[in-house]
């Protein structure tokens, strides 16, 4: 019985440190990748557009001082397990997931970033106005999900959905490297908002 008590105050000291004060490592993991295309349409494959995107946040993370981990940079596939086992390898940081939408519904467009915690959601809703304050596009909020990387997480983590390839004129945006770039730029934003929050106090 004392060793479960003791667990679990680990565990909530644990959870405290990661919440509060500044973090020192950004892991950005590009969604899909190798046999797993993610959403497609025609030859606009997701897990290529994750991907450039992802490598322009991490060189924009760089230049303002970040340290980076990247759970992929070439296509290659990596499990769920695989992803979640590499962010919570590093206990200061905060991860974040860049994929891109798809629905049967091809009229459906816009902007979401998922979280799964509530230390998680002043991340995200951080990075979902860092990407509208770049991109004139629907804002479909910071929404709670389950998805697997995001739920097996140790730290701070979230989800990006940088828009849907399955609308037709979406996806001819997401072609564009400038659109791509203006992402990245949203993303990198709303993470040093929710570093400044860290550091004062308020994300915890």
């Amino acid at each position: 019985m004392r060793f479960f008590i003791c667990s679990l105050i680990s565990l909530s000291i644990f959870a405290l440190q990661a919440s509060a004060g500044s973090f020192d490592t950004v892991v950005i993991d590009a969604g899909h990748g190798g046999r797993d295309n993610g959403g497609s349409y025609g030859k606009v494959y997701e897990k290529w557009l994750a991907l450039d995107t992802a490598i322009r946040v991490e060189k924009k993370l760089k230049a303002r001082g970040f340290r980076t981990v990247m759970t992929r940079r070439s296509d290659n596939f990596i499990t769920l397990p695989g992803r979640a086992k590499i962010g919570n390898r590093f206990p200061n940081s905060i991860f974040v997931s860049i994929h891109y939408n798809f629905t049967w519904k091809r009229d459906v467009s816009g902007l979401e970033t998922f979280y799964c915690s509530s230390r998680s959601k002043p991340l995200a809703e951080a990075v979902q106005r860092g990407m509208l304050g770049e991109v004139k596009s629907v804002n479909r909020g910071a929404k709670y999900a389950r998805y697997y990387v995001i739920r097996h997480a140790q730290n701070p983590a979230i989800l990006v959905e940088g828009g849907f390839v399955s609308n037709s004129k979406e996806r001819g945006r997401t072609k564009e490297g400038s659109y791509r770039e203006a992402i990245a730029n949203g993303i990198v934003k709303g993470v040093s908002e929710y570093q400044s929050f860290r550091r004062s106090g308020k994300a915890y």
